[in-house]
């Protein structure tokens, strides 16, 4: 028997279920993180080779980020838990902004300046962000977690329509281009005609113009991503080891041979990709900084530190792996560190991705190392274009039965945390996790509630995550006072383990 006994989280698998467990990590988080380059590209009107830049660096720097979050990178970075980093989507409100304001290569060095300098204060305030962590008490981490399940699952939901987020409409965007053209024009025109000294109409938009997606929830979409459903809970149910652990991506390959045998899947733009491309620093010129950017994209900095603090006691809870304040601020510097390399490397801010804290709980593997072996899958996927258009060809309705299960892990985990929290004798503690749930699903159920609210308001009253965390802890302040320690979550945690 070992003198040292070695914890689940810092044990080290054989390579080839590493591999397969990493590959598994990928699959769930690479639609999430080409999405954002693809957005802000479009926004910044940069030709189809810029775009594929800002992929590949996007895909380089998510497994380097990667493998400094869950390997560690001396005393100062990484939180060395099962951790997958990617863009954070907080970011692309005010990211879109700026390129609308500056297109071009001149906007992209603008926004890498932004996200280079907020990189550096969150850096900064990382200690700050980690001694909050008396504030959250198993009451609190319970309600975030579930509500992180909740929020995700609309991802889960859109792949499996086979429609772009949980949306049957989307915008048209010509059209939307157009009324905004014309009514620049008359207001223009009737500026023109306004006597010196009095005060120019306002400019006119009607209502925006939307499209139907036929697309959506299309019943061959659904039936795929049911059966993928169907074939991950058989592999659960019946397999053993290491095929249970990795059903998820069996799933998703079983999904992938039906989408194929269908037509739905092709392989034209993986023959069309180069085998090998270079990501270099700095590939639109030095980055310009303007502090008004850089302020902004700290406050999307800062609550993505407070999502990321979520993600990092669930994960805590899953792997029974405890976290100190310490350890909390190593994690929080990651985020910030991503962010600056993310600048640097011609891409965006980073943080944790929540769609695979939900993979640690199906899989029940709590090994770092998997993610270590992600992380190097990612960084050849961005030096391989080839690669990287193979992930890219599976279809979002194959994902979407996994998501449902991945997703619904997450809520399960933080129900499970709040089933051992006191509600027979603190009475106040239902009325914490009542009112911070229904602040959490605002944004969910009305996702333009804040249209009459200042737009600089966005990043922070369009997470739910965000808004279910300031009213949990408010609230826990409130009517049980910050008494609360780490022990208290910990020991919610031991309660709770299910394996």
């Amino acid at each position: 028997m070992s003198a040292i006994a070695v914890h689940p989280v810092d044990e080290k698998l054989p390579t080839p279920r590493l591999a397969a467990l990493g590959l598994q990590h990928v699959l769930v988080m690479y639609a999430g993180a080409i999405a954002v380059p693809l957005i802000v590209g479009r926004a910044l009107k940069l030709s189809p080779e810029q775009v594929a830049l800002l992929i590949s660096a996007d895909l380089f720097v998510c497994g380097l980020v990667t493998l400094i979050q869950s390997f560690g990178l001396g005393k100062w970075f990484g939180i060395k838990l099962p951790v997958m980093m990617g863009v954070t989507f907080a970011a692309v409100g005010p990211m879109v902004a700026m390129a609308n304001a500056h297109g071009g290569v001149d906007g992209a060095r603008a926004i890498f300046g932004a996200i280079i300098g907020a990189g550096i204060v969150s850096m900064l305030i990382a200690p700050l962000m980690s001694r909050l962590l008396r504030y959250f008490p198993p009451v609190v981490t319970g309600t975030i977690i579930a509500v992180i399940g909740i929020s995700l699952m609309r991802v889960g939901v859109g792949w499996a329509m086979g429609g772009p987020a949980f949306l049957a409409q989307r915008t048209d965007v010509p059209k939307l281009v157009a009324m905004v053209d014309n009514a620049r024009a008359a207001a223009a025109a009737a500026a023109a005609s306004v006597a010196p000294g009095a005060s120019a109409p306002p400019l006119q938009l009607g209502p925006i113009p939307m499209l139907d997606n036929p697309n959506y929830g299309a019943l061959g979409d659904m039936a795929i991503a049911a059966f993928v459903l169907v074939v991950i809970l058989l592999l659960v149910r019946y397999g053993r080891g290491f095929i249970a652990n990795i059903a998820v991506l069996l799933g998703i390959v079983v999904g992938c041979v039906v989408a194929v045998g269908l037509g739905r899947m092709n392989f034209d733009k993986v023959a069309k990709a180069p085998w090998f491309d270079v990501v270099t620093p700095f590939a639109f010129g030095l980055p310009s900084f303007d502090l008004v950017a850089i302020l902004t994209m700290t406050l999307v900095m800062i609550v993505v530190m407070i999502e990321s603090t979520g993600m990092f006691l669930a994960l805590s809870d899953m792997t029974g792996k405890k976290l100190d304040a310490a350890d909390l601020a190593r994690g929080l510097r990651t985020d910030g560190l991503g962010t600056v390399l993310g600048g640097v490397f011609n891409t965006f801010p980073y943080t944790s991705f929540s769609q695979n804290v939900g993979l640690v709980g199906v899989t029940g593997v709590r090994s770092r190392f998997v993610c270590v072996a992600a992380g190097l899958i990612m960084i050849a996927l961005g030096l391989v274009p080839k690669m990287g258009a193979l992930v890219e060809a599976v279809p979002q309705f194959v994902l979407g039965g996994a998501g449902l299960v991945m997703f619904g892990m997450v809520a399960a985990t933080g129900i499970r945390i709040l089933s051992n929290v006191d509600f027979r004798s603190n009475r106040y503690n239902l009325y914490i996790v009542a009112i911070s749930i229904g602040a959490g699903l605002i944004p969910l159920v009305a996702p333009r509630w804040n249209q009459q609210m200042p737009h600089a308001l966005a990043p922070l009253l369009e997470s739910g995550i965000l808004l279910t965390s300031i009213t949990a802890v408010l609230l826990n302040l409130y009517f049980n006072g910050s008494q609360g320690d780490v022990g208290s979550t910990v020991a919610a945690a031991k309660m709770a383990e299910a394996h």
